[in-house]
């Protein structure tokens, strides 16, 4: 618990650098743009989106379609800068196909 405050102190976005913050479970994988300063979501993703429906896929290239999905609602908000907050989880496989998804669509962090 006290290694979560000391990151959540760290780890702040602003209107114009905001967080992406990462949540992970074992079926599916969600992401959200967040501005801390006025507390607003600006954009989110999530694989249980519709878009994503009846897709065969492994969650790997899922994580990887949320991330583009999410850079690009990011781009049509005109948000080039973000930071990353992955939270607890180590970044490799699902969380960095996430990031991977997320830089391809021209977002910065």
């Amino acid at each position: 618990m006290i290694k979560k405050r000391k990151k959540k102190k760290r780890v702040f976005g602003t209107s114009n650098r905001p967080r992406i913050s990462v949540f992970r479970s074992n079926k599916a994988i969600y992401a959200q743009v967040i501005d801390d300063t006025s507390g607003k979501t600006l954009a989110s993703s999530s694989s249980r989106e519709k878009v994503f429906g009846n897709k065969k896929k492994t969650k790997i290239e899922l994580s990887k379609e949320v991330g583009k999905l999410l850079g690009k609602r990011a781009k049509m908000l005109k948000i080039q800068k973000v930071v990353f907050d992955k939270k607890k989880y180590l970044y490799h496989g699902r969380i960095q196909s996430l990031a991977e998804g997320i830089r391809e669509m021209g977002l910065d962090f």
